[in-house]
């Protein structure tokens, strides 16, 4: 569970960063926050992410373009069933696509835009109770590591957006910073995110 874990961590730290220099407005919004409600602190502790609204939605953002894991660990069914006219032995390897679910253009308004304010008036949370957003699945087999990877993603993306501006190299604008997914159970950046950063703290 923990090199899942850290794996899975990593690439969406990744992802964050990579949306956010893609997206200098949202950067700077979430920088504001921190640094201004986290109180000019070195280093943001745990007890700071209570206090900064946007970066959840930030993070809440992340995960729904860019789920971990965009096929859901598969499942079997226990019994047969019908469902939208069509009938499911028992026994059925059932896979949930997570990523088709979080760009559904009837649940979300402008799905491939990377916009954290559809978060902020919104009670829609990852944790298996809203099927809209399932990066962690949901119900009894929801990932038993998302307190971990959330505390993780949470507190490391407030630090480095915390200590440091964040620019492109020379020569490069915010159009060449690509969104390719290499193949793979977890989804991680093709293209290695390059960026330069200025520390301020």
């Amino acid at each position: 569970m923990l090199v899942a874990a850290t794996d899975t961590t990593a690439a969406t730290l990744t992802w964050a960063m990579n949306a956010l220099l893609r997206n200098p407005r949202v950067m700077k919004k979430a920088q504001d926050e921190i640094r201004t409600l986290g109180g000019k602190k070195e280093f943001v502790d745990e007890d700071d992410i209570g206090k900064f609204p946007y970066l959840k939605a930030v993070i809440k953002e992340t995960l729904r373009l860019h789920a971990p894991v965009p096929l859901l660990v598969p499942r079997e069914t226990n019994k047969a069933f019908t469902i939208g006219g069509y009938e499911i032995p028992a026994k059925t390897m059932v896979y949930v696509n997570a990523w088709a679910i979080h760009r559904d253009p009837e649940i979300w308004k402008d799905p491939f835009e990377f916009y954290p304010e559809r978060f902020l008036d919104s009670s829609t949370t990852f944790r298996g109770k809203d099927f809209e957003l399932i990066p962690f699945g949901a119900g009894r087999r929801i990932c038993p590591g998302m307190p971990m990877a959330v505390a993780s993603v949470e507190l490391t993306l407030a630090n480095l957006l915390n200590a440091f501006d964040w620019e492109l190299p020379p020569g490069m604008t915010t159009k060449d910073i690509d969104t390719e997914v290499l193949p793979g159970i977890t989804t991680h950046k093709k293209n290695s995110l390059c960026v330069l950063a200025k520390c301020v703290v």
